[in-house]
C-alpha cells in the first residue's frame, strides 16, 4: 500500500517509483492544511500531506495523530514528519514533549510559531516588529489578507513571498528550543525550506 502511494508518472521522464514525502500534523484545522496544500504536486519529486486534525488540537494530539500515522503507513528514512504548532496558551512542558520526539530522529522535525501560525503567514508580508497579542498578529495580517477567517487562497502567496519569509523568519530564529518559546517568530521556515529545495 505504501508503495502505491509512491508512484507517479512525470512528463518526460520515465516511471520513478519513489516521491519524498512530507507529512504534517498541525494543531490547526483550517489554515495550516489550506497553507501546505500550496507546496503538495508542486512537481514530480515531492508529495506534501497534512494530517487532518480533530477538534482536540493540544500538543499531545498533533503527536498522537502523527504516531499512528507512522505506526500504519511507516515511513521511509528519506521522507520527513513534521509538527506544527502554536506557543500560544501551551505550557513549556507540553511543547517540550514534541520537540524531544523531534530530536529522536533525523527525519523528525518540529515548528513552533510564537503566538500562532499566522505569524509565519505575516511574515510572507512584511518583516513584523512587534506583536503584542494574537489578536494583534491576526489584525496586521488582515491588512494583508482583508477577508481573513482562517482561510488562505493558495494563488496569492508566491514563491517570492514564500522566500521572503523564510529569510524573515531565520533571522529571528533564537536557535535553542527554550529560547523560541520566549521570542516572536516561526520556525515553520525550516520545513517549508526544505520543501522549496525539492523545486
Amino acid at each position: 500500500m505504501a508503495l502505491n502511494r509512491r508512484k507517479f508518472e512525470r512528463k518526460y521522464v520515465a516511471v520513478r517509483s519513489y516521491k519524498k514525502l512530507f507529512i504534517i500534523s498541525t494543531e490547526g484545522q483550517k489554515t495550516e492544511p489550506e497553507y501546505f496544500e500550496i507546496f503538495d504536486n508542486r512537481n514530480a519529486i515531492i508529495k506534501v500531506k497534512c494530517l487532518k486534525s480533530g477538534k482536540d488540537s493540544s500538543p499531545l494530539r498533533v503527536l498522537k495523530r502523527m504516531e499512528k500515522y507512522i505506526k500504519e503507513e511507516s515511513l521511509l528514512d528519506t521522507d520527513e514528519a513534521w509538527l506544527v504548532v502554536d506557543r500560544d496558551q501551551w505550557t513549556e512542558k507540553q511543547l517540550s514533549e514534541l520537540n524531544q520526539w523531534a530530536e529522536k530522529k533525523e527525519n523528525h522535525g518540529f515548528a513552533l510559531s510564537n503566538p500562532k501560525f499566522e505569524f509565519w503567514l505575516l511574515l510572507h508580508f512584511e518583516d513584523v516588529k512587534s506583536v503584542k497579542t494574537s489578536k494583534d498578529c491576526t489584525a496586521k495580517l488582515k491588512k494583508h489578507i482583508p477577508d481573513y477567517d482562517k482561510s488562505i487562497n493558495p494563488d496569492k502567496i508566491t514563491d517570492k513571498m514564500i522566500n521572503d519569509a523564510i529569510t524573515r523568519a531565520k533571522s529571528r530564529d533564537k536557535g535553542s528550543f527554550e529560547d523560541n518559546l520566549r521570542s516572536l517568530g516561526s520556525t515553520v521556515y525550516k520545513v517549508v525550506e526544505k520543501i522549496m529545495e525539492r523545486k
